[in-house]
């Protein structure tokens, strides 16, 4: 039989090569290439002999319908409660993601003071430091440790017995069972298991925190997001104080529901009106400015887009984005140049979306293209317009989803003019091409002529 091959893997990112090194070729780093062990050849492996005993397969019709499921634990914080779907399933692991200082720390500890029995386990800050910053957040009365190795933390999970346990944060915890420092690869993955393990088996729900590092994953490898249950991120940024909580995966739940918070002195403050959250109430009604509803998952979201024109300087026209993508806006001012004869090829286009809020879904093309319009002909919408809708490469501007309830979320918030693909049933300004959004923006500008003149 051939002898099985030798595997080495990186202790920092985990890659895995035929034959050791001194620098990883994946992450660059020096001296993280240690062997796993022996990979057993294809003929090794047919041969395997299992000695496992076997179980009983359970049919699912069998199951007594009448057993209670076991009861949700909930937070009292409306929109965590509502992402993880009802509060959190005792036994479940779930794991917090986001930017370093983007508020994890705060909203696990608002979290820890409103659910009884549950233990704050910080590897990152000293007891001392967890309680001034409790003081600030009015949330004196929890129970907490500071610990960082895995295995004491296993014990005491053990013994206590919490209805809730909160790592803050995986990256500082360690074992012994596996190699690497800590916040590796290595590291996180069995710490988690582990954790996984103790929290199924003693039905202990445990929040992770993890951060999001530059490649966008959280606590390091993706591979971290398969092992728990529900995986949340928390997103916002330094310029702005509003963050909102989703949820990319959520064995228990829905994965549609958002939650909107207000970052001020006293930690994170839950937002009523979400839909308007990032409406200013004194929005200046410029040329270039007009609103659009997105829908980020079930919650349609209203926001101001702002674009301005000007001619440009230099041979090249300039393109900015901020909170947009800055190829789909390239996209957007090709299909304007062609299609409605706008000479934007002479002007510089910026475009920006107010408040942090960052774009990815189709339905404001239109709101896009109507700002840049506006600032192209120096005439402003009407303070009550919306518009919302996909724009092709033919002009013509097609449906998005759920148009209804961006509709009436829209009438709601006083709001009287809807520019829309054509939307049966509903007074809307409907339009079928580029060319009739420039066209209603001009019809605008004739009425407002005759109505001045006479």
């Amino acid at each position: 039989m051939k002898t099985p091959s030798r595997v080495y893997t990186c202790s920092n990112c985990d890659a895995q090569s035929s034959k050791w090194s001194g620098r990883c070729e994946q992450c660059g780093k020096w001296g993280t290439i240690d062997p796993e062990g022996s990979m057993p050849t294809a003929a090794a492996k047919a041969g395997a002999n299992i000695n496992a005993p076997a179980r009983t397969p359970v049919s699912l019709a069998s199951v007594d319908p009448n057993r209670a499921a076991p009861e949700r634990i909930r937070t009292a914080i409306v929109p965590v409660d509502a992402v993880l779907g009802g509060g959190f399933v005792p036994g479940s692991l779930v794991l917090l993601g986001g930017d370093p200082g983007v508020g994890k720390s705060t909203l696990s500890l608002h979290v820890a003071s409103h659910v009884p029995r549950t233990l704050y386990v910080s590897g990152e800050e000293s007891i001392e430091q967890v309680r001034l910053r409790a003081l600030r957040l009015d949330s004196n009365d929890v129970l907490a440790l500071h610990e960082t190795n895995c295995d004491t933390i296993l014990t005491t999970l053990i013994k206590e017995k919490p209805a809730l346990a909160i790592i803050d944060s995986i990256q500082t915890i360690t074992t012994a069972s596996a190699e690497g420092g800590a916040g590796s690869v290595g590291q996180i993955r069995a710490c988690t298991t582990q954790l996984l393990h103790v929290a199924k088996q003693h039905n202990i729900a445990v929040l992770l925190i993890g951060h999001v590092t530059k490649d966008g994953s959280v606590a390091g490898p993706k591979t971290l997001e398969h092992l728990v249950d529900a995986v949340l991120y928390l997103e916002g940024d330094d310029q702005h104080s509003m963050r909102i909580l989703r949820a990319v995966k959520n064995r228990f739940g829905s994965t549609d529901e958002i939650g909107i918070f207000s970052m001020d002195a006293n930690g994170l403050t839950p937002t009523n009106a979400a839909s308007s959250a990032f409406l200013s109430p004194d929005r200046v009604h410029v040329p270039g400015s007009i609103v659009t509803v997105l829908m980020d998952g079930k919650q349609p979201l209203l926001v101001e887009v702002q674009a301005l024109t000007t001619r440009t300087t230099f041979g090249y026209p300039q393109r900015r984005a901020s909170g947009f993508d800055l190829n789909r806006l390239q996209v957007l001012i090709a299909v304007l140049t062609t299609r409605a004869g706008l000479p934007l090829g002479q002007y510089d286009v910026f475009v920006n979306v107010v408040g942090g809020v960052k774009v990815t879904e189709p339905g404001a093309d239109l709101a896009i293209a109507a700002a840049i319009v506006s600032s192209m002909r120096n005439v402003a919408w009407s303070a009550g317009t919306v518009a919302f809708g996909e724009v092709g490469l033919g002009g013509e501007v097609r449906p998005v989803r759920a148009l209804d309830r961006r509709v009436q979320e829209s009438l709601i918030l006083g709001f009287s003019t809807c520019i829309t693909p054509k939307f049966p049933g509903a007074t809307t300004a409907t339009v079928t091409t580029v060319r009739d959004l420039v066209g209603v923006l001009d019809a605008r500008t004739s009425s407002e002529a005759q109505e001045a003149f006479e």
